[in-house]
């Protein structure tokens, strides 16, 4: 993709580009930092939705999924860690840590360890969420799957977590 082609497709002049961006580098860079800002503002949402709703955890499974799926966050981590630029991670690290906080009150009254419970669950629909968006459709398809499953799997199995 070049920044002409862009330019093209927003409908704007290239030399527009240019003067915002700079360089393809600089543009993708700028991309990356919303989507890392929109994944975490999802976030911060479920954190919210958590403290008021005693239905918040398969709400949190839909954020999470909806983020890594439709907002495209799943495909942006992928580039991230890839790229090895994981410094863009600082606003998605923060939004966890407050999520698990969010999740230890929660879940504070459960048997165990709440911290390791919510570590480990808030790990799962992670790594569920971007297993998901990045093979899961071909998956489900060859699996005869319907298209909620992962959402439904992870959500039976998120309080196994916490026994």
């Amino acid at each position: 993709m070049t920044l002409k082609a862009v330019a093209d497709e927003l409908g704007v002049s290239h030399t527009n580009i240019l003067h915002h961006f700079g360089t393809a580098g600089e543009l993708q860079s700028e991309l990356m930092s919303a989507m890392v800002r929109d994944l975490a503002d999802a976030l911060m949402g479920a954190v919210a939705h958590l403290r008021s709703d005693t239905s918040a955890p398969r709400a949190l499974i839909d954020v999470v999924f909806d983020a890594f799926e439709e907002g495209g966050a799943g495909r942006l981590g992928a580039w991230i860690v890839l790229s090895g630029n994981v410094d863009y991670l600082g606003p998605v690290r923060d939004a966890v840590a407050e999520l698990v906080r969010a999740l230890e009150e929660k879940f504070a009254h459960e048997k165990g360890d709440p911290h390791l419970g919510v570590t480990s669950a808030v790990l799962f629909i992670a790594l569920m969420a971007f297993g998901d968006s990045m093979i899961g459709e071909p998956l489900k398809q060859m699996l005869d799957r319907e298209p909620s499953t992962a959402r439904k799997v992870t959500g039976f199995l998120l309080p196994k977590f916490f026994v």
